[in-house]
């Protein structure tokens, strides 16, 4: 089944970028497959490989909720295409009212089908310091 969605690959991967940074959740939500598979990097609470929208959109939830809302990607770059996969470069940040705080590059490799987001891999230049804030 073709989807409605007829962007290619990167407009995709530019269109989710671009409503997470605006907190559109309803451009968001229509990027992501039903059925979305997210693996989330690391060892901590937060670590793991999530199924489906709701699964992401309550990660999206836990992220704004342990960063007291303050978790952003600042910055993505070269959104590089190859087939149905499509790889960015970022750098995001959080921080907490305590001081801790959280700023590193990272890497979002997702499949692309049928103009849906089905698959999200995320890479993060350090895991453990990652892992630290998310507890």
């Amino acid at each position: 089944m073709k989807s409605q969605n007829a962007l290619s690959p990167v407009a995709v991967a530019q269109k989710y970028f671009d409503s997470l940074a605006s907190g559109d959740l309803a451009t968001l939500g229509s990027l992501l497959a039903e059925d979305i598979v997210w693996h989330q990097p690391g060892k901590g609470s937060l670590s793991k490989t999530y199924h489906g929208k709701a699964e992401v959109f309550a990660l999206f939830g836990k992220f704004m909720t342990i960063s007291e809302g303050s978790f952003r990607i600042d910055s993505v770059a070269n959104i590089m295409a190859n087939g149905d996969l499509v790889s960015a470069t970022l750098h995001f940040q959080a921080q907490k009212a305590n001081g801790q705080a959280i700023a590193m590059n990272g890497v979002d490799l997702m499949k692309i089908q049928n103009g849906l987001i089905s698959e999200m891999h995320l890479f993060s230049a350090d895991i453990s310091a990652e892992d630290a804030f998310w507890g």
